[in-house]
């Protein structure tokens, strides 16, 4: 514990934390957008647990950093252009969110889903299952990089937990808002198809500044609230 005589190490927590929390917005809305098609009484537990497997998926993580570490070297070649695990993690993170909600918006747009997928959209397992996978997904990025903050397990630890616990106080707040807003149910969705690109993008070995595209998230978020305000004043 004497880490926490050092004022940096504050500061590495801190902006861990921060970090953590911010990278954890695009996990809040799938998880959000999953849960709210569980019935009522199931949406909570599906909230709770998606967050607390994300805890405890990037706790074990972090434990096995020697082995994430090594998940960067080169596994496939293709020609000069070589591929990690890491690459093939994310490029894969990257066609499950484009295709998950590429499918969510054609379905919200046209009014319609078949059967079979309501069914498997309202099971609890099936819903855990997508936010477990999305999690290992993003816990790799998170767990990457915080390795270029700081080497203190510790600190990574205890910014996580911050963070997850954060995310469970709002995720409701946010949850309730999403659903009740058709325009900003297409928003986020679309928000996760960016970042399913970027994520493509990341393990094609072309790195897009994460300012970036929160930039754009806040902005677009920015203008969609002045139009419900101004639909609002005019009704």
């Amino acid at each position: 514990m004497e880490i926490f005589l050092h004022p940096d190490a504050w500061i590495a927590l801190l902006t861990l934390t921060f970090m953590e929390i911010v990278l954890g917005i695009d996990n809040i809305i799938f998880i959000s957008l999953v849960a709210d098609k569980l019935p009522e009484h199931q949406q909570k537990r599906a909230r709770i647990g998606g967050l607390a497997a994300a805890l405890i998926m990037r706790v074990l993580l972090l434990l096995s950093i020697t082995w994430i570490i090594g998940l960067t070297k080169p596994v496939l070649s293709l020609g000069e252009f070589e591929l990690s695990w890491r690459d093939l993690i994310l490029i894969s993170g990257g066609i499950f969110l484009l295709v998950k909600s590429t499918l969510e918006i054609h379905h919200k747009v046209e009014g319609h889903v078949e059967e079979h997928t309501v069914k498997k959209a309202s099971s609890f397992g099936y819903a855990i299952l997508q936010i477990v996978l999305l999690d290992i997904i993003f816990s790799f990025d998170s767990i990457l990089t915080a390795i270029g903050l700081t080497e203190q397990i510790l600190l990574m630890i205890i910014a996580v937990m911050i963070s997850i616990v954060v995310m469970m106080i709002f995720a409701k707040a946010v949850g309730d808002f999403v659903s009740k807003h058709p325009t900003i149910q297409i928003l986020a969705l679309s928000f996760l198809i960016l970042i399913g690109v970027m994520l493509i993008v990341e393990g094609a070995h072309y790195h897009v500044p994460k300012g970036y595209i929160y930039f754009a998230v806040f902005f677009s978020l920015s203008i969609e609230m002045l139009n419900m305000r101004f639909r609002k004043k005019n009704t």
